[in-house]
């Protein structure tokens, strides 16, 4: 029986209420066990291990509703000269990178298989919790299709653990949910419309019809309720993906009032994804890992969507933080919440988006998300008021601790945590 006593900082606990003054966090190994202000709390008579927040923030731990932590986009030839396997080796950086960002789980929308996720839970390497999608299901030219019009195919056509998730009609794609599923996915991802990074495609193209997009849905809620999050940009096809049942829209470029109002009445989630294009733009001017077409296509869609996120916001569609990493760097992920209070949004619902209500999203609300008696203690401790200074946390420096099941896996607090009885 361990326990782990943070003290002398300010709560925020993820619920969007008042933050707590001298607040304290007592964990009894991974588990919260008491929440308050440090005289509230009786501190056990064996050893406790006491970390000192030292005047600093202490939140839940962040939650990405939308990562990939299996890629990061590089120049094609890259890609096609680099050994499948390095991939994995990468994935590990990727995964410390997201841990000392400050996010404790993530929600992977495709690449990242059973192996990955195993090897973080046995404890082979650190890495967030997660829940993963293995392989999104897209159609013949659609986002997931890295055909080109050479002729060169750079679609990744599956492996053991990760089918290739190419499919059309009824038939076909109801084997190969059923596929993906068997492989260990936790939910199912689905290409509903056009991207941004595709090659020959559009954000507003239209892909899978609403029967297709409903035997996913189907074929998903067969294994005990098991969601589906659609890659979602076009407005035909956002609006095809919530009619059909879907649990979160992925992007959201173009969302219409109509599409709006259904997504509250069914109450469907919007993971906005604001860095991705913003991103893509970023990267154009600084490298050539960025390929022509798509960085034509941000140009296109990214004060649209803006504009579709805030107004989503303002009409109350639920929200959730994702940031789309791997199309940027991992380990930024946090710049997601100040662009989500330049679309309207207020510092603490930022935080709460991207802790209670991303949790919720996930069906993970009763074991993380808020700094709450009985959940896992997955904490981060910040030097800046985030409340004051929403784009502090874009600076990993000033994530001075984060606590993932309950062990310290950043600590950059200039006292080292010590043993008190």
């Amino acid at each position: 029986m361990v326990y782990t006593l943070i003290k002398n900082g300010t709560l925020i606990d993820g619920n969007g209420g008042q933050p707590v003054q001298d607040a304290a966090v007592l964990v009894k190994d991974n588990v919260i066990e008491k929440v308050g202000t440090l005289s509230d709390i009786p501190v056990p008579n064996e050893d406790v291990t006491e970390v000192d927040a030292q005047g600093g923030y202490i939140l839940p731990g962040m939650i990405d509703t939308h990562v990939h932590l299996m890629m990061e986009i590089e120049a094609v030839e890259k890609q096609l000269t680099t050994p499948f396997s390095y991939r994995f080796y990468k994935a590990v950086k990727h995964m410390e990178k997201t841990l000392h960002a400050g996010v404790t789980t993530v929600r992977d929308a495709g690449g990242t298989d059973a192996g990955v996720k195993k090897a973080v839970e046995d404890g082979l390497v650190p890495g967030p919790r997660m829940q993963i999608s293995v392989n999104a299901i897209t159609t013949t030219g659609g986002h997931g299709d890295k055909w080109m019009r050479s002729g060169i195919d750079t679609t990744l056509h599956g492996y053991p653990g990760s089918p290739a998730g190419i499919c059309d009609g009824v038939e076909e794609v109801t084997k190969k949910v059923r596929e993906v599923l068997r492989a260990g996915a936790d939910l199912i991802k689905v290409h509903a419309t056009g991207g941004v990074m595709s090659p020959t495609d559009h954000p507003e193209f239209t892909q899978f019809s609403q029967e297709e997009l409903e035997v996913i849905v189907r074929e998903a809620e067969y294994r005990k309720g098991l969601k589906v999050m659609a890659h979602a940009q076009g407005e035909e096809g956002i609006l095809n993906a919530v009619k059909a049942g879907i649990h979160s829209i992925e992007h959201g470029i173009y969302i219409s009032d109509e599409t709006a109002q259904l997504m509250i009445d069914n109450g469907t989630y919007l993971i906005p994804t604001l860095l991705a294009p913003v991103s893509v733009l970023e990267a154009a001017e600084s490298s050539d890992s960025m390929p022509s077409y798509g960085v034509q296509k941000a140009k296109e869609v990214v004060d649209a969507h803006k504009e579709s996120i805030a107004n989503a916001y303002q009409k109350g569609v639920k929200i959730a933080m994702g940031t789309d990493a791997g199309v940027m760097a991992h380990g930024t992920n946090l710049r997601e919440l100040g662009l989500m209070c330049e679309a309207g949004m207020s510092p603490m619902e930022s935080i709460v988006a991207s802790t209670k209500v991303a949790a919720e999203c996930m069906g993970w609300e009763n074991e993380i998300g808020t700094v709450e008696q009985g959940k896992y203690a997955d904490i981060i401790i910040t030097n800046s008021d985030p409340l004051a200074d929403i784009y502090s946390l874009e600076e990993n420096d000033n994530i001075v601790a984060v606590l993932k099941d309950g062990k310290l896996v950043k600590n950059h607090l200039s006292k080292v945590p010590t043993p008190s009885h």
